[in-house]
């Protein structure tokens, strides 16, 4: 009887698990993406959305100024275009600044930015002096004059920060904050002098705005939360002391306070600013009244032109002028952060991404106060509210934002390839350049195995034989 062999049974292989299924895209995801590649496929957009949204900003503050400052300057001169005209000059050398600002590369203001802030700290010690004048007009010793011109050195000295902080922190190792190579103990050495020169001229709202740039900076150099947060904490006891120390700046304060509860106890007083602020903007419901048209410009708004221009904007422009503006400084912080992630070198993107934080903080700051969200801390609209200093230290720091962001590689290859705008062309501003790099070093030869014997010609002897060190004894 023949006894057959049972099929030998195959253990059944274990099946491979199946990849999960993409998760489908969200329609939100899915135009932020679409709005993405669309951006990418545009290498100029950066340095043409800056540039068009400054010039746009500079001619704004212009009429705005002309129609805010008719009242009061025909009651200080007998003539309703003295301040325009004085705003226009003005205006006139921001735009200079920033032309030469635009023609000139950022590499190449590296090398200056060591001497801007040196310029700073001797201007800011100097309105210290019986040069500074100021405290008497408006309670802070913050301007130097020299005949028909007044300057404000701490303007200056926020702009000076942001590129002289962009060159030191460029590169550098955040985690080693404490070491004297590192360019951090520098840094904040030079920040606290300048906050210090600032507040001692009793400009505490100047003083806090730079210490929100100082916070920025050591953010975007990449600084442990930790470490900003301690910034942030000095800045949050320097605005207790300054609540519990009394005065117009506790003042301050309590019509803060009283502006988020929707009432003012004292709209004859301390909070009169506030108040006809309050008023102007809801004048202006949703169209405006017109361009010209404002009330509060006549007497009733103080500073009008300066700090609170903003509200006179709500007023004459209605709800869609304030929030025009509100979306070009969004849109101005967007594509500037924007220049900052795709510019050419690490310098490159601290000085865009400081300078960014410098004007966009500040304009939300002062939009921030005029619709009673923040206390009133007295600084200006960039580009908008009257002001010489402001207008050309601002502009000139938007046209080194506008050359880093004609410089990056995609609007290089694109201008080279392509050709340069027809506002470069008009305007005479150069071809950019791509960064030169540095040839990298050569690579190290092999080590040979006889290293250090006496060899001539590819390691042989003197007779041309292989070379045999001579054994121990």
């Amino acid at each position: 009887m023949t006894v057959q062999r049972a099929p030998r049974q195959r253990a059944s292989r274990p099946a491979a698990p199946r990849k999960a299924a993409p998760a489908p895209e969200s329609k939100l995801s899915a135009a932020a993406r679409r709005f993405r590649d669309a951006l990418d496929a545009r290498p100029l957009i950066d340095y043409t959305m800056i540039r068009s949204i400054v010039l746009f900003l500079a001619g704004l503050g212009v009429v705005m100024v002309m129609s805010s400052s008719m009242a009061t300057s025909f009651a200080a001169s007998a003539s309703v275009w003295s301040q325009a005209a004085r705003q226009c000059v003005m205006v006139g050398l921001g735009l200079i600044a920033f032309w030469a600002a635009l023609k000139t590369p950022p590499e190449r203001l590296r090398n200056l930015s060591n001497w801007l802030m040196v310029i700073a700290i001797v201007l800011l010690v100097a309105v210290l002096t019986p040069l500074g004048t100021g405290r008497e007009e408006v309670g802070s010793q913050s301007w130097l004059v020299a005949g028909p011109l007044r300057l404000q050195p701490s303007e200056f000295a926020r702009v000076a920060i942001a590129m002289w902080g962009a060159k030191i922190l460029a590169n550098k190792d955040p985690r080693r904050l404490s070491a004297p190579d590192n360019g951090f103990a520098a840094f904040l050495t030079v920040s606290l002098l300048c906050v210090t020169l600032i507040g001692m001229q009793g400009d505490m709202g100047m003083a806090l705005s730079l210490a929100v740039v100082v916070a920025f900076i050591l953010l975007f150099a990449g600084v442990s939360m930790k470490a900003v947060g301690v910034v942030v904490a000095s800045g949050f006891i320097a605005l207790l002391v300054m609540f519990f120390s009394g005065g117009f700046r506790s003042n301050r304060f309590h019509v803060y306070f009283d502006a988020l509860h929707g009432h003012f106890d004292d709209t004859k007083g301390v909070a009169f600013q506030s108040h006809q602020g309050f008023l102007s903007l809801a004048d202006g419901h949703i169209f405006g009244v017109g361009l010209g048209q404002s009330r509060a410009k006549w007497f009733y708004l103080p500073e009008a032109r300066n700090d609170f221009i903003f509200a006179v904007i709500g007023e004459e422009l209605g709800l869609w002028g304030g929030a025009l503006v509100i979306f070009l400084f969004a849109m101005l912080g967007f594509f500037g952060l924007r220049t900052a992630r795709r510019a050419q070198t690490q310098y490159q993107t601290l000085m865009a991404a400081s300078l960014t934080a410098t004007v966009v903080s500040q304009a939300f700051i002062n939009m921030g106060y005029v619709v009673g969200l923040l206390p009133v801390t007295g600084i200006q609209l960039p580009m908008l509210s009257a002001g010489g200093s402001s207008a050309v230290f601002t502009l000139g720091a938007m046209g080194v934002l506008a050359s880093v962001a004609r410089h990056e590689p995609d609007a290089v290859s694109s201008m080279q390839n392509y050709g340069r705008p027809v506002f470069d062309r008009i305007f005479f501003i150069g071809e950019p350049r791509a960064l030169q790099q540095r040839p990298a070093a050569p690579a190290a030869a092999p080590r040979r195995e006889g290293y250090g014997t006496p060899v001539t010609q590819s390691g042989r002897g003197y007779h041309g034989q292989p070379h045999r060190p001579t054994p121990r004894r």
